[in-house]
């Protein structure tokens, strides 16, 4: 047995209006009737009803139109299908220093309108999960040990770039990524290391506690064979590839210790005061009671140019800073702090000394 639409219409009062009740079924076979009457038509097409305006009487359209004085229904109509829900926003990219969590899944698409007697609309699809963060290097446990900006003077802020350190100086560098073993922070100096008894051939005088002098002395005692000076040959006695590794461990941030280490031990061989030499100079000095200061490498003066100097800040003179990086037998780094540049001078050559120390 087919299946059929029918449309009964009755009449619906109320206090408020008059209007037409149109009740739409399911049931089996065909009827007709009069007055008050069913009219039928199969599921598999549209069919349309001419409803009299006055009567409400109806008759099936096979035309499919209706005269001016009835109203036109059409039935068994399949409703539009419903829009595709929209994607779901990307998760987030995770902060760094901690594991990036995973994005949140896409809302699910709103499932579309049901059209009239039609087909319920196409849910929507899920957004694309978020892309996960990326894992941050591992932090430092950073030291509250240093005075910043804040009235007071007591050291128990965490120590940043540009803040006084434990010896009074200013830090200028931070190991935020635990990329060095021994130390995190290196600080400078607050003031210029000081040289003294050192003669100046144009005057013919010894001067005391001045301000710039020499990398090495011309005492014996320092290179190979023993019986060479500092000031014309190497404080190393390694060669080829383990020369070159020395130097480039010295050259690099925190290895102005160990090069400065190196530098003494080789003066002291030849029993030389150390105010008459930089790394002597610098490895004497001391500042509210510390005494581990040293001669920065040519990278530590680096970031001092770049995180103090060119802020205007650590009170540098106009003028060129010896670095404990040695540049060959008779030569050494200096850093220009009016201009930036790092350049390489004699061992003769009477310069300005910062030091610095590791914590």
């Amino acid at each position: 047995m087919k299946k059929f639409v029918a449309v009964i219409l009755a009449r619906s009062y109320s206090s408020r209006s008059t209007g037409i009740l149109v009740l739409v079924g399911v049931l089996a076979g065909v009827t007709v009737g009069g007055g008050v009457g069913v009219i039928a038509a199969s599921t598999s097409k549209s069919v349309t009803v001419c409803v009299d305006k006055n009567d409400q009487h109806m008759n099936y359209s096979n035309s499919g139109k209706c005269k001016s004085h009835q109203i036109k229904l059409v039935l068994n109509q399949t409703g539009a299908k419903g829009d595709t829900g929209a994607a779901g926003a990307a998760g987030s990219k995770g902060d760094a220093g901690i594991a990036g969590a995973a994005g949140s899944k896409g809302d699910t698409g709103a499932a579309g309108t049901d059209g009239t007697n039609g087909t319920d609309g196409t849910g929507g699809t899920n957004g694309t999960n978020g892309t996960n963060g990326t894992n941050a290097t591992l932090a430092i446990t950073q030291q509250s040990v240093c005075d910043g900006s804040d009235a007071d003077t007591v050291a128990n802020e965490v120590c940043k770039v540009g803040m006084t350190g434990p010896g009074g100086g200013l830090i200028f560098f931070v190991d935020y990524d635990n990329e060095y073993a021994t130390y995190d922070y290196l600080e400078a100096a607050p003031t210029d290391g000081e040289f003294g008894d050192v003669y100046i051939p144009t005057d013919g005088v010894f001067a005391s506690s001045t301000t710039t002098g020499v990398w090495a002395t011309d005492a014996p005692q320092c290179g190979v064979p023993q019986a060479t000076d500092c000031q014309t040959a190497t404080i190393y006695t390694a060669t080829g590839v383990a020369l070159v590794t020395i130097k480039g461990l010295h050259r690099g941030l925190f290895g102005g210790k160990a090069a400065t280490t190196a530098i003494v031990a080789r003066h002291n061989a030849g029993v030389v005061d150390k105010n008459l030499y930089a790394a002597g100079v610098a490895d004497d000095y001391v500042s509210n009671g510390i005494t581990d200061w040293w001669l920065p490498s040519r990278n530590e003066l680096a970031k001092m140019q770049e995180n103090l100097n060119e802020k205007g800040v650590g009170g540098f003179a106009s003028g060129f800073y010896w670095s404990s990086s040695e540049f060959g037998a008779g030569f050494a780094w200096y850093q220009n702090f009016d201009y930036g540049s790092q350049v390489s001078s004699a061992k003769t050559g009477t310069y300005y000394v910062r030091p610095v120390r590791a914590f």
